[in-house]
């Protein structure tokens, strides 16, 4: 695994937040109140922040103190320059499987990051998966593990 930041915060207890592309209406807000729940909580949360929803968790969580992970479906040479000044703080740490030579991500390397951040979490939330898909497929072999919004 390749990092930058840090790398203590993966002996913290985690908790994997996951959604599909695709989200019905209610469940945007549910995922807000979630992460705000979170950071006032001081919770370490994991995702790849890469769906439109994952996204605005992620701006609600910068927003406090507590750790954060990025978990990446590339190779860490593209950076958002606006993690910066949270990786000196010492409060993110951005993790992939992947060389800096992987530039793009694809749905295999998403599927993998998914697996590789639910492997890591305490707890896994996921706020929507769509029936059929990837997501909903990965969930099934994590029993027990998986909470629903």
């Amino acid at each position: 695994m390749y990092s930058i930041g840090n790398e203590e915060i993966l002996m913290q207890q985690k908790v994997a937040f996951l959604c599909s592309r695709k989200v019905p209406q209610g469940v945007a807000v549910k995922a807000r109140r979630w992460a705000d729940e979170q950071r006032e909580l001081g919770r370490c949360v994991i995702s790849g922040y890469h769906s439109p929803l994952e996204k605005a968790v992620l701006c609600r969580l910068l927003l406090g103190t507590q750790p954060i992970i990025v978990a990446m479906a590339q190779g860490l040479g593209r950076i958002d320059p606006e993690w910066g000044a949270h990786i000196s703080a010492g409060r993110l740490l951005v993790i992939s499987r992947y060389a800096e030579s992987v530039t793009h991500p694809c749905e295999s390397k998403c599927y993998q990051r998914n697996k590789m951040m639910m492997d890591l979490a305490d707890q896994v939330v996921i706020a929507h998966a769509s029936p059929g898909g990837k997501l909903e497929l990965l969930c099934a072999a994590y029993p027990g593990k998986i909470f629903f919004l």
